[in-house]
């Protein structure tokens, strides 16, 4: 597992209250190295500060995504509020922390992630079928159904694409009628499903 914090005392503490509960880690204090050294291969979960230099938690949260790094995700902040926390969890993180926090509730969610991604790899049969559907979407159905499954709205979707809102939820509409589900939560895990598909 990785914890990733900018600042090294509060990394190093995380790192050793894991390693008190027979945990093993890998700590960085700047989140571009940690980046360098993930792999979607590799099984764990991730301790994430939110707020950090060069690069924020949630930025590191959509590239992990991005790259179909599908570990779980639980945020830590000293600076955290509820808008940021429900981005956070709209795009997959498993919880979200803010420090100070007791160690318990830390090991009961890191132990919580590492039980959701055992979970997750040995569901690779339906990961895969995901991916199909997921492949068989247009260029443009693909792009709105990411940006939904990230917690982007239509609005700031079609901003960033220059297309009218009207016709992002057409996309998505046509999306959802293409992988044969009925609502948004549905969409969401098969997209990530997909995103995690070997």
């Amino acid at each position: 597992m990785f914890v990733v914090d900018d600042e090294r005392d509060v990394c190093e503490s995380i790192g050793m209250l894991l390693r008190s509960a027979g945990l093993r880690s890998r700590r960085f204090t700047d989140p571009r190295l940690f980046l360098d050294a993930i792999r979607p291969e590799t099984p764990g979960c991730v301790v994430l500060d939110v707020r950090m230099p060069h690069l924020s938690g949630l930025e590191v949260q959509q590239r992990l995504l991005r790259r179909g790094a599908f570990q779980p995700v639980v945020f830590v902040s000293g600076h955290g509020d509820i808008p940021m926390a429900l981005r956070a969890v709209r795009a997959g993180a498993l919880d979200f922390v803010e420090k100070p926090f007791g160690s318990d509730v830390l090991l009961d969610l890191v132990r919580r992630a590492i039980a959701v991604d055992a979970q997750r790899r040995s569901e690779g049969p339906a990961r895969e079928q995901a991916a199909s559907l997921v492949a068989m979407l247009t260029p443009r159905e693909r792009e709105v159904a990411e940006a939904v499954a990230t917690g982007e709205s239509s609005r700031d979707t079609a901003l960033r694409l220059g297309l009218s809102v009207r016709t992002v939820e057409m996309h998505r509409a046509r999306a959802m009628k293409a992988l044969g589900v009925k609502g948004t939560a549905d969409m969401i895990r098969l997209v990530l499903a997909a995103r995690s598909a070997p």
